[in-house]
């Protein structure tokens, strides 16, 4: 029998399945959350650690890289060893790697705490989503798990929330020291209340695969980040991101060839497994992209404060509380097709708008309408993504399709972060190039993201509004493609998800 039916037959499963949501949604929720929770601590972390702008995205980049890079191999070890053993061990990893981040000392001792950090995601997360799939039946699966997309969804959302609000009361050490208290209690509920699960003995470790795709994403990371930030020759940026997306070849290969392939190529012979991962990229592409630069945005263009600027995403999060759940009724009612159409191109159709939002900066009547207009498209996307993702998948592999689902989208939000500063610094500069004299000069030093001098002999007045306007056109930059690769997700998932009515 599979684990999946294993589970759903022991006695008192049904008793138990309560905790086990409650404890995937703690853990989860944690890796989703400290994504996004630093961008608004950016400029504190920056300033109390002295840190260079590309030193704070790597604290980004490196979590979000060993986060997707080892998500893949996390869902693997949850069918090889036991999804309640990975995933606890993932919630010890991720509580201790939290406890480094707040004692930080340094920009280089905070990116390789992350680092750590995001290998301990990579465990939690597809253990969360195959431990549901495991305790509940097909028939009640989808509210469960659009129960839990609700929560994982909100997480990233809310994070500059309550970012904001850390950082203004307090520091931003504190972004990092509250993940504590919640590991343990996630720990000690998935100890005491989780059902153990034996592992399934035909599925054995992919390390080579592994490092294949941490060496890839790692490099081709670099690379798109030096390309945005130009600190490395433009040439020789560009030739480390291709010679990273070619070893991201070789790891395909690999794994077509592997005896034990921690991706299992197979599972993309479903259409519907296939198509829903490709929307994933380009949904969660765009969503990364927004959630990462927008409070910068809004911090130096409207000198929003840290609290207020995170507070732009409370609209969306309540909305998508809202329907998430309800999105997965929708998926056991009607199928997925009509969900995954629609909500991505409402999605996209936000960002679009999200561009003169930002430009004109009022909270009330420009932010909270186009958030929840995001809120909207986001909240009928998420759980029937999951959804399908899990009913694509054979039950003996839905850790690996767990797995690769997840890993698609921290990949996308990787990709995003590092290759749209490449767009910030087009409309940057945009702006900049026809502009000419002191203040031209000191805005181009200062950059999106970083700090506006006073300098002796400049009119600050006037390169104060000059970085203003630079900082909304490099933010529009993002804004487009952040729509239009939404909007392309919404295609895909009417072309590659109609395949019966329930998806």
């Amino acid at each position: 029998m599979s684990e999946a039916g294993r589970n759903q037959t022991e006695p008192g499963g049904s008793d138990r399945r309560g905790y086990v949501l409650f404890a995937t949604i703690l853990a989860s929720g944690m890796a989703f959350m400290d994504g996004s929770i630093i961008t608004v601590g950016l400029p504190a972390i920056r300033a109390n650690l002295g840190a260079s702008f590309g030193e704070a995205q790597w604290t980004s980049n490196a979590y979000t890289l060993t986060l997707a890079a080892f998500t893949l191999l996390g869902g693997a070890a949850g069918d090889a060893f036991g999804l309640r053993r990975v995933f606890m061990l993932g919630i010890a990893l991720f509580g201790l790697a939290s406890a480094a981040c707040g004692f930080a000392w340094s920009p280089e001792s905070l990116i390789v705490a992350r680092a750590v950090q995001g290998i301990g995601g990579a465990l939690m997360v597809p253990g969360s989503l195959a431990l549901i799939s495991a305790h509940y039946p097909p028939k009640i699966r989808g509210r469960a798990i659009g129960t839990w997309a609700a929560a994982s969804s909100i997480a990233p959302a809310i994070g500059p929330i309550l970012g904001g609000a850390l950082v203004d009361l307090g520091s931003w050490r504190a972004l990092f020291l509250m993940n504590v208290p919640i590991a343990i209690v996630a720990w000690l509920v998935c100890r005491a209340k989780v059902p153990s699960d034996r592992k399934i003995v035909a599925v054995r470790m992919d390390w080579i695969g592994g490092a294949f795709a941490v060496v890839g994403l790692g490099v081709l990371t670099y690379g798109l980040t030096e390309m945005g930030t130009g600190g490395l020759r433009f040439d020789l940026a560009a030739g480390l991101a291709l010679a990273g997306a070619a070893v991201l070849v070789v790891f395909v290969i690999w794994e077509a060839l592997a005896p034990t392939p921690m991706m299992p190529l197979g599972l993309f012979a479903s259409r519907m497994f296939s198509g829903v991962n490709v929307l994933t990229l380009l949904l969660y592409f765009a969503l990364a992209g927004a959630l990462f630069f927008l409070p910068t945005a809004l911090i130096q263009a409207h000198r929003y404060p840290a609290a207020l600027a995170g507070s732009v995403f409370l609209p969306f999060v309540i909305v998508m509380a809202l329907l998430s759940r309800f999105g997965g009724g929708l998926a056991d009612n009607f199928g997925v097709r009509p969900c995954l159409t629609f909500g991505p191109i409402l999605t996209g159709i936000s960002f679009l708008v999200l561009s003169p939002a930002v430009a004109d900066g009022r909270f009330w009547m420009a932010m909270v309408p186009t958030m929840l207009l995001m809120g909207l498209g986001m909240g009928i996307t998420v759980a029937p993504l999951s959804t399908a993702v899990m009913n694509a998948a054979p039950e003996a592999r839905r850790g690996a399709a767990s797995g690769i689902n997840n890993a698609v989208a921290r990949v996308a939000g990787l990709i995003a972060v590092a290759s749209l500063g490449i767009a910030v610094s087009y409309g940057f500069d945009g702006v900049l190039s026809a502009a000419a004299g002191d203040a031209a000069r000191l805005v181009r030093q200062a950059g999106f993201g970083g700090t506006l001098p006073a300098m002796d002999g400049v009119d600050m007045a006037a390169a104060r509004v000059l970085w203003e306007q630079a900082t909304i056109a490099g933010f529009s930059a993002i804004a487009m493609v952040c729509g239009v690769f939404a909007i392309a997700g919404g295609l895909v998932g009417w072309i590659f998800t109609g395949v019966d009515k329930k998806g």
